[in-house]
């Protein structure tokens, strides 16, 4: 029985999926699921899984690269070719600073349709994967809360 995704209490939720519309997260959910499912059958391909996740570009991120950017291009364009460019600039920031503070731009839509993922997506995957490995197997025989809580920080910045 292959599992369907909902968005329940454990799933990365934050100011980008809610301003994400509700198929797009669901897909990009979906999608977590069927590649954890399927390396849950395949353990030996979870390290180079594990380490394509260490390398994958948060949609925080390609959304303030892509917009330093066009503000740059725009301030370059506006300074020696036609001031109108600087019109970019301006837009640019100003979706910037719409993103900053209602969590939503419209260059998010194209970006997460894209496939773009938050942080707590790539880690919610990080983290299945590394349960499935067996990574948390280990705390199960530590009895010491302060020792537990320190081998739990530790194989959480691994």
């Amino acid at each position: 029985m292959q599992a369907t995704y909902q968005p329940l209490e454990h799933s990365p939720t934050g100011r980008v999926s809610e301003q994400t519309a509700d198929s797009v997260n669901r897909e990009i959910g979906q999608d977590i699921i069927d590649r954890v499912e399927q390396l849950a059958k395949n353990p030996s391909a979870i390290p180079g899984r594990l380490e394509e996740l260490s390398k994958e570009w948060d949609v925080e991120r390609m959304l303030e690269t892509n917009a330093s950017t066009l503000t740059l291009v725009g301030l370059a364009l506006g300074l020696t070719v036609d001031r109108r460019w600087l019109i970019l600039s301006g837009t640019v920031a100003a979706f910037l600073l719409q993103h900053g503070i209602q969590g939503y731009c419209p260059p998010l839509v194209v970006l997460r349709k894209l496939g773009f993922r938050t942080r707590e997506e790539i880690d919610w995957e990080r983290i299945a994967l590394k349960a499935v490995r067996g990574d948390f197997a280990a705390l199960n025989d530590i009895h010491d809360p302060r020792e537990r809580a320190r081998a739990a920080l530790t194989f959480a910045g691994e």
